[in-house]
């Protein structure tokens, strides 16, 4: 699976994965109440039949459940989403990308310590995964515990096997601008943006960053270069107007903000457009 990198604009990432890890039924009785009412949903009363099935065939259905749960999780579903970790679990008791996930679900609900138990534990179970570390660290980033988090992303970085560099780079800026750091931040998007062009995440926050420090001539390079492709979207554009306005290039904010408004015409950016509020 993957690992969670720093949703930047809760748009923008990888898989469920990407971004967190999950616990077992073993600490079930600590993490009840999670993202659902009860504790029956994380250890379902199948868990003790499930002990007498094959390994193999338990792990088959611990897999589609935990599939079934990323797609619930990625629609927004958390309840449903939890159900299915627990069956998950119940299959496979020792499941560390069951216990992730539930790391995620508990981290989207802002339900830290829950989060922290159910990531540890997926870190106990497979303690060389780097995308696990990844994202205990960008929990420890949601919690404001920065210094915490670069260590924890620098872990991950040197994690056996670890291949998801510009995403714990791309996490590691966004925590650092998170903290006010602006230039350690500018240098880690820039990292990530220098080693994945194509990620809008990682062209955002790279223009946004800059657009902070003043710089906005660079921020427009960067902001445009994302804008001229089928990936952007209302809050690329909206930055890119508000650069432009800024260097006072008419042309280039009025054609923005025509795309706003034909392709994003609800936006709260196109709303904010309409009342001249770029400064919000």
């Amino acid at each position: 699976m993957q690992a969670v990198a720093g949703q930047p604009r809760g748009k923008h990432g990888g898989s469920w994965r990407s971004w967190a890890w999950w616990g077992m039924p073993v600490v079930a009785a600590v993490l009840a109440g999670c993202a659902s009412n009860s504790a029956s949903t994380l250890v379902p009363p199948t868990a003790t039949a499930t002990a007498n099935a094959p390994a193999a065939d338990a792990q088959r259905r611990a897999q589609i459940r935990l599939e079934l749960a990323a797609n619930y999780f990625q629609a927004g579903r958390l309840d449903v989403a939890t159900e299915e970790v627990g069956q998950a679990l119940a299959a496979n008791p020792n499941y560390a990308d069951a216990y992730g996930l539930l790391g995620l679900i508990l981290m989207q609900n802002r339900d830290w310590p829950k989060a922290d138990i159910a990531m540890r534990k997926a870190m106990e179970l497979s303690p060389q995964d780097g995308n696990q570390i990844h994202n205990y660290g960008w929990l420890q980033c949601q919690q404001q515990n920065f210094d915490q988090a670069q260590q924890w992303f620098d872990k991950a970085m040197k994690a056996p096997g670890y291949r998801e560099q510009p995403k714990t780079l791309l996490a590691k800026g966004l925590c650092y601008q998170q903290a006010g750091q602006l230039e350690p931040a500018y240098q880690n998007l820039f990292s990530a943006y220098e080693m994945d062009v194509g990620n809008p995440a990682a062209a955002y926050n790279l223009s946004n960053v800059l657009w902070q420090k003043g710089e906005a001539k660079k921020a427009q390079f960067y902001i445009r270069r994302l804008n001229n492709t089928n990936q952007s979207s209302a809050e690329s554009l909206w930055l890119g107007i508000k650069i432009d306005r800024a260097l006072r290039d008419d042309i280039g904010v009025r054609q923005l903000a025509d795309q706003l408004q034909r392709r994003f015409p609800q936006s709260r950016q196109w709303l904010a457009y309409e009342r001249g509020a770029f400064n919000e």
